[in-house]
């Protein structure tokens, strides 16, 4: 039989062990460690600690930021997670110098610190100038949703929220009035008693919440040029709900602005609005005030640096803002490709393909139906007849968002329900066959209104730009500077999440999470992983 040595998972030992060896050179733990300990100023969280003559020694705010940054950096957000990582993994011992913080002190320490934070971002920044990963000659803008720390259930206008409270009041009445009639016939039921005891306890305390909130606040307007109510959250009213590709969200949109160089983030902001538009401002106010504070390089508008971002960015008050500030920017509307022949091609092979058509299909996104010039219009009598002749009612002129002036016209339901031209008419032929259902719709352009020539020079200033051949050039290496960014982030390390709430403390997590990522870039590509 054979022998093997002799092993006792319950035997005990004592070994030994080097904190600094577990440091290598070339990793990420020795990269933060050697930044907090040798090139980054510290001192600025001491104002917050008011035990000089008594109190208990608190945790040095260099031993919480190493463990939070190390944490971060293999996509744990959790304190609670961190604190049992300090209590079992090796390099969060030697990172720590084998002590254990309380998840609640790492908890407070990122929630309360974000004006700090946002110093430390900035010395980070410097610290990437020094090593020379700054080209500062192309920003990228983009922004990244995120869910937060709020349930997008609790979201509603202020009406919709009074609608709710109602309707649960209802459910309360309900559930007492239910709750008599079942004691009549079975009083001594104790465990449907507890059920509706529990049922009625969890509606009035939803109930009394939204009160609460209802009473407090104030309608939450939105901004843009048509400033309209949006919707408000009773958790976290500084988030917001947004539509993204996987989804609705209730959160926040972490914008970062990206050098192309080496993907270096030279601002970082989170947001609680959908729209892009209002952001690009604030993002570009910033860098010109960090670059100008640190002595990093000259105006954005002196040295030429290029700024890009997407069309969410585009708007005219945006547009006017660079034109007038002198800025070297590309952000194209959202028509841009419709305008570049080298789309077209695209379209006819990529786009969406109808299921049932009378008609070659030809690559219009309006899913191959018979469109709108096949019909015959009259602009002077306000008169449109259908293909198969049927002759259509008018529903009206309006301005439409972009100007034009523009007449409606609606098919009768009878008209379109046995037309043998319904499925290759309609977008939505089985619409005609239900009572409340509706006809083909169609619209003209009458004309575009001189008032609204004479308010988008600047937005027609930017399509030449970006239309032209150097700008589509210049727009295409957008993607690959900022996009590369947030998939880092987020899918490599996991941070795609805000965990706390309110904005402030929002933005100061945002900027750990892009701390990170750039902590990263001076680990790949500046001297720190040399040094001993």
């Amino acid at each position: 039989m054979p022998r093997f040595k002799h092993y006792d998972y319950k035997q005990s030992s004592m070994v030994v062990i080097n904190y600094e060896d577990q440091l290598q050179p070339g990793t990420f733990e020795h990269t933060i460690h050697y930044l907090i300990g040798k090139k980054l100023d510290l001192s600025i969280f001491n104002p917050n600690y008011q035990n000089d003559d008594g109190g208990r020694p608190a945790y040095d705010p260099a031993i919480l930021l190493r463990i939070i940054l190390f944490a971060y950096s293999k996509g744990i957000t959790s304190s609670r997670e961190i604190q049992w990582c300090c209590q079992t993994n090796i390099l969060f011992k030697a990172l720590s110098c084998d002590t254990v913080p309380h998840f609640t002190t790492i908890a407070h320490f990122v929630s309360s610190h974000a004006d700090e934070i946002e110093t430390l971002f900035e010395q980070v920044l410097l610290i990437c100038h020094q090593q020379g990963l700054l080209g500062n000659e192309l920003f990228a803008i983009d922004g990244c949703k995120m869910p937060s720390n709020a349930a997008k259930e609790w979201s509603g206008t202020l009406k919709e929220l009074e609608e709710k409270r109602d309707k649960i009041r209802r459910r309360i009445h309900h559930q007492l009035t239910e709750h008599r009639r079942l004691d009549k016939e079975d009083p001594d039921d104790q465990a449907r008693v507890e059920r509706s005891q529990q049922t009625l306890a969890t509606l009035d305390k939803a109930c009394e919440r939204i009160d609460r909130f209802l009473k407090q606040a104030a309608p939450r307007m939105g901004q843009g040029r048509h400033r309209k109510e949006v919707k408000s959250n009773i958790t976290d009213n500084e988030s917001a709900k947004m539509t993204t590709s996987k989804g609705t969200i209730q959160g926040y949109n972490g914008v970062a602005a990206v050098d192309s160089k080496h993907q270096v983030i030279v601002d970082a902001q989170a947001f609680g609005e959908g729209q892009e538009h209002h952001t690009l401002q604030p993002v570009i106010e910033a860098i010109r005030g960090r670059l100008k504070k640190l002595k990093i390089s000259r105006d954005l508008s002196q040295i030429g640096t290029v700024i890009t971002a997407d069309t969410g960015f585009a708007n005219e008050a945006n547009m006017q803002y660079l034109k007038e500030s002198g800025l070297n920017a590309y952000i194209p509307d959202n028509q841009f490709r419709s305008r570049d022949s080298r789309f077209a091609d695209h379209k006819r092979k990529h786009g969406k393909k109808p299921a049932v058509t009378g008609k070659p299909w030809v690559g219009s996104r309006r899913n191959g139906v018979i469109p709108a010039a096949e019909f015959s219009f009259d602009a002077k009598a306000l008169v449109c007849v259908c293909p198969h002749g049927e002759t259509l009612s008018y529903s009206g002129t309006r301005i439409n968002a972009q100007g034009d002036k523009v007449a409606y016209f609606a098919g009768r339901l009878l008209q379109c329900r046995h037309c043998p031209k319904k499925r290759a008419c309609m977008y939505n032929p089985a619409s005609a066959d239900h009572r409340k259902g509706s006809g083909r719709q169609v619209s003209f352009v009458l004309e575009r209104t001189e008032e609204w020539k004479s308010k988008t020079p600047y937005t027609d200033w930017m399509k030449s730009r970006v239309d032209s051949e150097e700008g589509r050039a210049i727009y295409g290496h957008r993607m690959s500077v900022v996009e590369p960014v947030f998939g880092n982030i987020g899918t490599n390390k996991g941070l795609n999440r805000i965990s706390l709430r309110g904005k402030r403390k929002a933005q100061g997590q945002w900027r750990l999470y892009c701390m990170v990522h750039n902590i990263e870039k001076l680990m790949n590509y500046g001297k720190l992983a040399a040094r001993p």
